[in-house]
């Protein structure tokens, strides 16, 4: 898969494309979500942060997809953190194009890639039922990543 080349910037204010994220020989964990919601942030962001610690096979890429017409700052996506830290990695998107892109259905939403750059799972939500579809999806692609 061939990704549109679409300006990711971090934390740091330094810019990064996707291509450039993609781990090889890693299982690639995609989160898409939004600062604003709630899913998102409560539940989505610590679920991320746990498979990341409880997987040394899966990279993660965390990305801020923006649907205002002005852009979140570093400051205000770090706002929901009550250290004003990220444990992992966000990445800001100015528009949502990658979001598109990946036809997300809605933030979270979560994409599972290999180091082929192939879509392995697309599905959205940060609830019971979309927790466990992801640890199985996981699951499913360990032995081949670790």
């Amino acid at each position: 898969m061939i990704f549109p080349d679409i300006e990711l910037i971090d934390l740091k204010e330094e810019t990064h494309s996707l291509t450039s994220l993609i781990q090889k020989n890693k299982l690639n964990l995609i989160l898409f979500y939004n600062t604003n919601c709630l899913g998102c942030t409560g539940r989505a962001i610590p679920l991320a942060y746990k498979l990341h610690q409880q997987h040394s096979f899966l990279a993660l890429t965390v990305i801020h997809s923006n649907f205002r017409k002005t852009s979140f700052s570093g400051g205000e996506v770090l706002s929901v953190f009550t250290d004003q830290e990220s444990p992992i990695p966000i990445y800001r998107e100015s528009n949502h194009e990658l979001y598109d892109f990946f036809q997300c259905e809605g933030t979270p939403h979560w994409v599972l890639m290999n180091d082929k750059q192939e879509v392995l799972y697309s599905f959205f939500g940060s609830q019971d039922g979309a927790q466990m579809k992801l640890q199985y999806a996981i699951e499913e692609f360990a032995n081949e990543f670790s």
